[in-house]
């Protein structure tokens, strides 16, 4: 078996990189559907003007708000084209309307084909019409009868900024055109929609005490453009002025709230290199940036940009692998994923290798759930020690996945060592192709040991059918001297919380990683600021708790009982680490692990 990991990065990424959209504080219901709304005439991906005065012989118009780049946003429009095909021959017609200051015709046009749009998309260049109707996010949907709005709100709750349903549990745009057409009131007016904030133009500066050049855009370099830029996983970039302009009021909403950038650890309990987190000044510095007219300020004062390489996050890749065939994915699967697939690829390194670090790189994000790559030394098997962990490299899925080893640590890549992959796709609806990769750093000098990853894992688990705080424990015991690196937390729909405890053979106890509300939408390693000493005898225990009730808005079913299982139905409990030994001539083999 092996682990499975997160949702597909197209989705999420925010969701997380979303996890990012607070609803605004409502009006009363009353003032927001009930109203006139006048005609409007704008422009499709064609050119041709479309007016609201066009459909008035259809018993309702659903004007939908629309965008290119939100993850919700975009989960939702095959549900839409389901929703214009089921209800454009009972005399409803839908319109798409984009009011992004960003969205320019030709990307406009260009998502619509993607996706297999069928009814018209329109430019709402200055937001005149979103501002008419009160939109305030992507999606959000109107239904227009009798030249009035009678339902406002989302088309349905299966997408989330935490969630993502297998089907909806409810039908909120469907509902209230079933009760449009039966010529009853709509019973449910107004929903709250969970979606990307609409990218108003808005009216900027020149100059200030905090300018984008000076202050915000390093900023930004530091904490942001790992993700958000082109060919990462964040859904729109941060990298000019004029992107955090367009995304400025997404962008101080999930700063004001915390949201992002995505950390989960609880930060009384130790200390992360890779901790994301913004400081109080760096917050408020955004913040006060953006309330005050963001302000460009002089080029000359722009830091230069920093060398990220395209397409990798741990820099460009000394040797770069990649599947030896192209997969294709079909449209369909009967439980919306497929069996895992695996793929082998010789290294043909003429000797032993050092990784200091690696990153599995999809080939198609659309479809790629996840991607696992693994080590198949020549002549060795799997070591029962480190039991999953055992010859792990390198991973993808939303999150902060690549394996990156401090000085001193580095993966063994043997000579005539195959790498295998282990994949997970998504059908999209639309038949798809990958071929993905993986790219390795090499060390520059072989290690005094050899970096390995253990899995503290709990195989046997099962949680009862409702069970909203279910309990599951591992543990593991290092027999000899170490030295750990790094923690990932793993578990599926039902995960709670998480939490690592270092027991010390003195009897003293330390709690490593405490993850109090666990997101599988960000599977994170938390790699440690200081390798932390294991002394021979020092156990570590894991305790993770699942939410298997009706209430986890995740849960593809509270009514089953849950085991352990590879899909992501399914439930696993593994505690990651990774760790080195500590060298000692009497007790380690020449490779560096115990006799």
């Amino acid at each position: 078996m092996r682990p499975s990991v997160s949702p597909p990065a197209r989705l999420f990424v925010l969701a997380c990189l979303l996890g990012l959209l607070m609803a605004p504080a409502r009006a009363a219901d009353k003032d927001r559907v009930g109203y006139k709304v006048d005609d409007f005439t704008l422009a499709d991906t064609a050119g041709k003007a479309r007016s609201l005065k066009d459909y008035r012989d259809r018993k309702a118009v659903v004007v939908l708000f629309l965008g290119t780049q939100c993850p919700i946003n975009n989960a939702f429009l095959p549900r839409l084209a389901e929703l214009h095909r089921t209800y454009s021959g009972k005399g409803v017609q839908f319109l798409a309307v984009n009011a992004n200051h960003h969205d320019t015709p030709q990307r406009i046009a260009e998502h619509a084909k993607e996706h297999h749009l069928p009814f018209p998309v329109l430019r709402d260049r200055g937001n005149v019409v979103a501002d008419k109707y009160r939109a305030e996010r992507t999606p959000e949907a109107f239904v227009v009868a009798g030249g009035k709005v009678v339902y406002r709100g989302r088309i349905d709750d299966q997408f989330g900024y935490r969630h993502r349903r297998a089907e909806p549990t409810t039908h909120e745009l469907a509902d209230a055109l079933d009760d449009v057409l039966a010529g009853r009131p709509v019973r449910v007016a107004v929903t709250e929609v969970e979606g990307c904030l609409i990218a108003r133009a808005v009216k900027t500066k020149t100059q200030g005490a905090i300018t984008f050049t000076k202050h915000v855009a390093p900023i930004l370099q530091k904490n942001c453009q790992e993700c958000h830029r082109p060919g990462q996983i964040g859904p729109m970039p941060l990298i000019t002025y004029a992107d955090a302009v367009d995304w400025s009021a997404t962008m101080r909403e999930v700063v004001d709230q915390g949201r992002m950038p995505p950390w989960h650890a609880d930060p009384m309990h130790g200390k992360f290199a890779n901790d994301r987190r913004l400081s109080k000044a760096d917050r408020e510095t955004l913040i006060s940036w953006i309330d005050n007219g963001m302000p460009k300020g002089d080029d000359s004062d722009l830091p230069p940009a920093p060398p990220f390489a395209e397409g990798w996050r741990i820099g460009k890749p000394d040797a770069v692998f990649a599947m030896p065939l192209e997969v294709t994915v079909p449209p369909k699967s009967e439980r919306k994923s497929l069996r895992y697939q695996y793929s082998f690829v010789k290294t043909d390194f003429k000797e032993d290798v050092w990784v200091q670090a690696a990153e599995a790189r999809p080939g198609n994000r659309k479809v790629v759930h996840h991607i696992i790559v693994y080590v198949q030394n020549p002549g060795r098997g799997r070591d029962r020690i480190d039991g999953i962990g055992a010859g792990f490299l390198a991973a993808f899925a939303p999150g902060d996945m690549p394996a990156i080893f401090p000085e001193g640590a580095a993966k063994k890549v043997a000579k005539g060592a195959l790498l295998v992959f282990q994949l997970h796709y998504t059908p999209t609806g639309t038949e798809e192709k990958d071929r993905s990769s993986v790219g390795l750093i090499f060390a520059k000098k072989p290690p005094p040991s050899e970096a390995r990853t253990r899995s503290i894992a709990s195989r046997g688990l099962s949680i009862p059918a409702g069970a909203a705080d279910h309990k599951v424990t591992s543990t593991t015991t290092f027999r000899q001297d170490a030295q750990l690196l790094s923690l990932l937390p793993h578990m599926h729909l039902r995960g709670k919380s998480f939490e690592y405890r270092a027991v010390f053979p003195d009897g003293k106890e330390q709690v490593l990683l405490r993850v109090p509300r666990y997101d599988f939408n960000w599977q994170t390693v938390y790699r440690l600021e200081k390798p932390l000493t294991l002394p021979a005898g020092t156990r570590i225990d894991c305790t993770a708790h699942f939410d298997n009730s009706a209430a986890n808005k995740n849960n593809p079913d509270p009514r089953k009982n849950v085991r352990w299982g590879e899909q992501t139905w399914e439930e696993m409990m593994i505690g990651f680490v990774d760790y080195v030994y500590t060298p000692n001539p009497a007790t380690a083999k020449k490779d560096g692990s115990p006799k």
